[in-house]
């Protein structure tokens, strides 16, 4: 196992029809430690997927190096970087059986003689037989034994003999998770391997890749789009925009305290919730004709930005419904969406007209068109200048 460093990383894929440069990924600078569990988002083509191929050895970087440990691997081979892949197609041999795609890449990990491949052939084509029949192969031995581990950890035993058509979504991932366990490889690469299961399913396989990622403590990069997925695999979580890296951190350090607004409207669902306000005096935010204080480490920052125009964010869970005071926001009810659990109100704020969401109790009863009045938590705002930049 090893870490895997990006080291001043650039990608540019020529333009189409002698069109412009497309430039992918943009002097990236990424460490992911030894066995880290770490999760890459961000919009649709700002490079995560291509920071994979480029990790995996698919494409090659236009600048930068790539390290895993201390080796520096951009000139090296795809099938000597020692890492494996999970796709989200599965990728699965339709030729060959669930014991044949999870033994694959061991078979392919060292050159063989012609003498010694006939001897691993008459070895697997006698495993059925007794004992004294078969034919003998240390290697294919050694195999079978690795295959048979990783189909106990993964629940796959009973179906080893049968062919990829024959299988359920959920036990092609987990065929495709087991033949890139097999090899035993230094880092792990997912490209959002849950994708194509239904929600009941991508909540147990969930929970089976970090018990695996746990146990292993292999080096795992996980790209996705799935917020729930972020939040509750990765040790830390890297947002992408634009091939360029915007924050590096814990899931809650994301949550809590992102370092720009896009940060602020990427992670979390619903988003955080944005308002343009003036810095009033005393630790307060005018927003339309009212002035809500500020309180904790965010009150006195604001001593240093009075008069300022910024954007204020409040996540929905520090609006909370309140009876109708000088200090407190009225608001109508555009949508409610009722979670069981919790409630999502979609409302309408009286000053501006600017529409936030808000985190309920189920046992509010609100509907669309209700008049409400909301008090925002005053430890929870976050603050942005006018370059959309955290102030912190």
């Amino acid at each position: 196992m090893a870490g895997v460093r990006f080291e001043d990383l650039s990608k540019t894929y020529p333009g189409r029809g002698g069109g412009d440069p497309v430039e992918v990924i943009r002097q990236l600078n990424l460490t992911i430690n030894d066995g880290e569990f770490l999760v890459l988002v961000g919009p649709s083509g700002c490079g995560k997927s291509t920071l994979l191929r480029l990790l995996a050895g698919l494409d090659r970087p236009t600048n930068g190096e790539i390290r895993i440990g201390a080796r520096p691997i951009s000139d090296v081979p795809p099938a000597r970087r020692n890492v494996a892949m999970v796709f989200q197609s599965y990728a699965l041999y339709p030729h060959l059986s669930v014991r044949d795609n999870l033994s694959f890449g061991l078979r392919r990990s060292q050159a063989r003689s012609t003498l010694q491949r006939i001897q691993d052939q008459g070895c697997r084509a006698t495993r059925s037989l007794p004992k004294p029949l078969r034919v003998q192969s240390i290697r294919e031995e050694r195999i079978e034994a690795r295959v048979n581990a990783v189909a106990q950890a993964l629940e796959l035993e009973d179906l080893l003999e049968r062919w990829p058509k024959e299988l359920s979504g959920g036990q092609k991932q987990r065929v495709a998770l087991g033949r890139a366990m097999a090899r035993s490889p230094e880092v792990f690469l997912m490209d959002e391997p849950l994708s194509n299961l239904d929600a009941k399913l991508r909540t147990s396989t969930r929970q089976r890749i970090v018990d695996l990622q746990r146990k292993l403590g292999t080096t795992t990069v996980y790209v996705t789009h799935d917020q729930v997925e972020a939040m509750t695999m990765g040790h830390r979580i890297a947002v992408l925009n634009q091939g360029r890296l915007q924050q590096l951190g814990t899931p809650m350090e994301l949550y809590t305290w992102p370092s720009n607004i896009f940060v602020a409207q990427f992670i979390g669902s619903p988003p955080m919730g944005l308002l343009p306000v003036t810095v009033g005096p005393s630790a307060t935010l005018i927003l339309g004709g009212k002035r809500v204080p500020v309180e904790g480490t965010m009150a006195e920052l604001l001593l240093q930005h009075e008069g300022q125009q910024l954007t204020a964010g409040l996540r929905p869970e520090h609006w909370h419904l309140a009876p109708a005071t000088n200090r407190n926001l009225q608001a109508e009810v555009s949508h409610c969406e009722r979670l069981g659990n919790e409630q999502i109100l979609t409302c309408r704020l009286n000053d501006g007209g600017h529409l936030i969401q808000v985190r309920s109790s189920p046992d509010n009863h609100v509907n669309a068109g209700d008049a409400i009045n909301l008090e925002p938590d005053p430890t929870g705002w976050r603050l942005f200048d006018a370059d959309g930049e955290a102030i912190r």
